[in-house]
């Protein structure tokens, strides 16, 4: 199996960090979205960096939410389904209002 010339650059050896070259390595992580740490020769930690994270996590959320989705629409649940326009109309929204709204990040 061939190891990509992208994957060796991404190896830290774990021994970066107690020579005090963490910071060195944590920089790296501003051009890079995630390195490898090694232990051994032996990969024994991924370090992410923060907008790798966030877009990992981000993909797991649509995930769940698909798989949740793709639930509710197996189920006998579509007796009781409504229209986007019909709750949208019983709601008193417009698209307009919609598409004139910010973001709203709920946690």
């Amino acid at each position: 199996m061939a190891i990509s010339t992208e994957t060796l650059r991404s190896l830290v050896s774990i021994s970066q960090f107690s020579k005090g070259q963490a910071t060195q390595v944590f920089d790296r992580l501003k051009n890079e979205p995630q390195l490898v740490v090694l232990k051994n020769n032996v990969p024994a930690a991924i370090l992410l960096s923060p907008e790798e994270y966030g877009r990992l996590a981000e993909i797991e959320e649509n995930y769940r939410l698909l798989v949740l989705a793709q639930e509710r629409l197996s189920g006998d649940n579509l007796s009781r389904a409504r229209s986007e326009a019909d709750v949208m109309k019983n709601l008193g929204v417009t698209e307009d209002e919609i598409n004139a709204a910010e973001d709203v990040e709920l946690e």
